[in-house]
């Protein structure tokens, strides 16, 4: 007679796997380290300030 073996746990690794392979997909996907955001917002905020440097105001100018 063979061996008795819990499908429980072929079952819960098989949901393992599959689920680490999703995150890993999405962290490829979508993942961007904090570094990297905030330097990028520090990017986006020094160009706003330059363009608001060179703005003319045509209020002033009547």
């Amino acid at each position: 007679m063979g061996n008795v073996i819990n499908l429980n746990r072929f079952r819960k690794r098989a949901e393992r796997e599959a689920s680490a392979k999703q995150a890993d997909a999405n962290r490829t996907k979508f993942g961007r380290t904090k570094a990297e955001r905030s330097a990028e917002e520090k990017q986006a905020d020094q160009a706003k300030a330059h363009l608001d440097q060179h703005r003319i105001d045509r209020e002033e100018q009547l």
